[in-house]
């Protein structure tokens, strides 16, 4: 892999016939060289499961009104169902060695997949301020652990923070920032330490708390009797967690494509996946039931267990952990993909390390704690731009596996006037498709009725169904697709791929 240039003007690869230059640049060209193997993408995974989210999402699912049996159960149908769609994605940019946006040409055309791309984008952005200002209380748990006297120093709030608030936020801002500014393969040196680190630190934490709790706990940690019973709250639990991945669910495929071989890609989903996924629920469940013993409640957020730990080492060891960890999985779900998504929006400007930055600007003036501690925009705005992953995920596996059978002229992604330029750069059957799909997948996410709520955990499969299924239909006898698929047949995909890369 060729880690993206300097932030510079983009170059064009070596020139090929009729490529123009508006569409490409060396971030969005197909990846040059695959060194992602095995342990990279396994290091990835790692990186984005080990988080305060994946630590809490676990034992969250116990408030679905289930027992440790059910919920475990739920856990591991729905990290088989994620391992199995997560291998579509990664095998689609292995194959084209492709991002997600430029992979979203394919189907949306090469203007039209902007659409995609930017709302994946800004649920992007969104999160990872977010997820930068949640790694910034653990910060501030590590400093008070150090010395205990400064968090009387920053009490001052400005924009509803506190100025060590804002100290700590900036810092893990900044540091997020020099990562992606040192490309691709500095990424992946950090998560190919950073997971495993994580792992280590997170079963020494484990033991501890077990150990202050007299190794005596309980897995009864279920809040509440579930309101419609036992087997819609498993099937919620599945859905949930599959949802929880819908995001990477589209751009896995801005790591895959490094990736030598499907192989690698398999097995690193299935360790990174539903035995790494599992065996870390098991851990976030296990130091949530401690917690009862220690201090008479349940626990569910860890910085605030780690907080309220009496050892020094401990504080210390635990805010590291959860520091690093929301790091790793915010550079993974929140900031690659924007980067790229933004290239795409604007090529001949914009390179993977100027969408980054704009990104990570974007994310510093929205005051995420304000986002967050907004109950509205949290369940309501997020939820429903959560639901248009859905159907996008559906259109675009139906478009690739079933109506073009893997068969895609890479090159004539870059052209202006090429196969997948459609209609002035649109595939309005598509956009159409993406359009009638979200519209019940959104109203069941955000409108608060008895049958809409009911619904709501399956807004992620109900998006994703309804686009496959109508995409299929309004494009089965598309001309475009019949014409593309012609032209394909007539050449060297791979040589095609190659020569655009290079």
């Amino acid at each position: 892999m060729t880690a993206p240039a300097e932030d510079r003007a983009p170059t064009t690869p070596e020139p090929v016939a009729d490529i123009d230059p508006r569409l490409i640049n060396d971030d969005l060209a197909p990846a040059r060289s695959r060194d992602w193997g095995f342990f990279s993408l396994f290091a990835m995974w790692m990186s984005d499961i080990h988080s305060i989210g994946g630590y809490t999402f676990a034992a969250g699912l116990f408030a679905l009104g289930l027992g440790a049996a059910y919920v475990f159960t739920s856990l591991s149908i729905g990290i088989v169902i994620v391992f199995l769609l997560m291998n579509l994605v990664g095998f689609a940019g292995q194959k084209t060695g492709l991002c997600y946006p430029v992979l979203a040409r394919i189907t949306f055309g090469t203007i039209g997949s902007n659409l995609p791309a930017l709302l994946r984008g800004f649920v992007a952005i969104c999160w990872y301020g977010i997820q930068t200002w949640l790694a910034s209380r653990a910060v501030i748990v590590l400093v008070a652990g150090l010395w205990p006297g400064v968090t009387e120093i920053g009490r001052t709030r400005f924009l509803g923070e506190t100025l060590l608030g804002w100290a700590a936020f900036i810092l893990m801002w900044a540091l997020q920032l020099l990562l992606l500014r040192k490309g691709m393969e500095t990424i992946r040196k950090f998560q190919d330490w950073a997971g495993p680190a994580v792992w280590v630190v997170m079963l020494i934490l484990t033991v501890y708390v077990l150990k202050l709790a007299g190794w005596r706990i309980s897995f009864d940690l279920a809040s509440t009797p579930s309101q419609w019973g036992t087997a819609h709250a498993v099937l919620a639990g599945v859905s949930l967690t599959v949802a929880y991945f819908a995001t990477l669910m589209l751009n896995f495929c801005d790591f895959s494509r490094f990736s030598p071989s499907r192989k690698a890609v398999w097995l690193a989903n299935l360790w990174g996946l539903p035995v790494n996924f599992i065996a870390f629920s098991v851990v976030s469940v296990l130091v949530t039931a401690g917690s009862l013993q220690i201090y008479g409640e349940y626990i569910f957020d860890p910085v605030d267990l780690v907080a309220r730990l009496d050892h020094p080492v401990a504080i210390v060891l635990g805010a590291i952990t959860f520091t690093v960890a929301t790091l790793g999985i915010n550079v993974v779900a929140n900031f690659v993909s924007p980067a790229y998504d933004l290239a795409n929006a604007w090529p001949s400007r914009i390179t993977f390390q100027r969408g980054g930055v704009i990104s990570a600007c974007i994310a510093l003036v929205m005051t995420p704690w304000n986002l967050f501690n907004s109950p509205f925009i949290i369940n309501v705005f997020l939820a429903a731009l959560g639901a248009v992953l859905g159907p996008l995920f559906g259109i675009i596996i139906a478009d690739y596996f079933i109506l073009r059978r893997q068969r895609v002229q890479v090159s004539e992604l870059f052209r202006a006037r090429g196969a997948h330029s459609f209609d002035s750069g649109w595939n309005m059957r598509a956009v159409w498709a993406f359009v009638i799909a979200s519209i019940p997948s959104i109203l069941v996410a955000v409108v608060q009725v008895d049958f809409c709520r009911f619904l709501s955990p399956f807004s992620w499969f109900i998006g994703a169904g309804l686009g496959l299924i109508i995409h299929l239909l309004i494009s089965r006898n598309d001309p475009h697709i019949a014409q593309a698929l012609a032209q394909a047949a007539a050449v060297d995909l791979d040589a095609d791929r190659d020569s655009v890369a290079r």
